[in-house]
């Protein structure tokens, strides 16, 4: 993982200072992922990245789910990378338009991979995944790019969903300080 290490730090992904996360956890770094998926050679690399994490782990989904805003870009290109169809999950329905959840085509009993940018507690992941399966979708594994650590694993594993990180944050901030 130094390539993948070096490419965050190289895009100015890692941040020390003093930080309020959507968890509401305080901390002294930030992991800006937002940096590396709108960096095209950070975000190539990453979805070449999780294509080989899937294959390593003989994961075989119909559809790629990435939660808006900070995952889409992940799930878009690993849709790329794999020729895996995505779908886009909203963290509430809009007042216009459709009003769907979910954004792209879904059948039940698809089998799907939520791909993530950074998970914490994995609360967010949590909703998606409850989203996903409500309708109708086997979701069973989470690919992030990193993991802070914070009980995202255990979170996943007690809704019955294996957690497969790029990273940990640990790793990252370990190498940078």
């Amino acid at each position: 993982m130094n390539e993948l290490t070096e490419a965050l730090k190289g895009c100015g992904a890692l941040q020390f200072g003093d930080f309020t996360l959507a968890s509401g956890a305080k901390s002294d770094y930030y992991i800006d992922i937002k940096k590396a998926t709108t960096n095209p050679r950070v975000l190539y690399l990453i979805s070449q990245l999780m294509a080989i994490k899937m294959q390593s782990l003989g994961l075989r989904p119909d559809r790629i789910a990435g939660v808006v805003l900070g995952s889409v870009p992940l799930a878009a290109a690993l849709s790329l990378a794999t020729g895996i169809p995505y779908v886009m999950i909203r963290k509430e329905k809009k007042d216009h338009g459709t009003g769907k959840l979910i954004e792209g085509d879904l059948e039940a009993g698809d089998k799907v991979l939520v791909v993530e940018d950074v998970i914490t507690t994995a609360g967010s992941s949590i909703k998606a995944i409850q989203t996903l399966r409500d309708a109708g979708a086997s979701v069973t594994d989470v690919i992030s790019v990193i993991d802070r650590e914070g009980g995202g694993r255990e979170n996943l594993a007690d809704v019955g969903v294996d957690f497969h990180p790029l990273m940990k944050a640990s790793d990252l901030v370990g190498a940078s300080r």
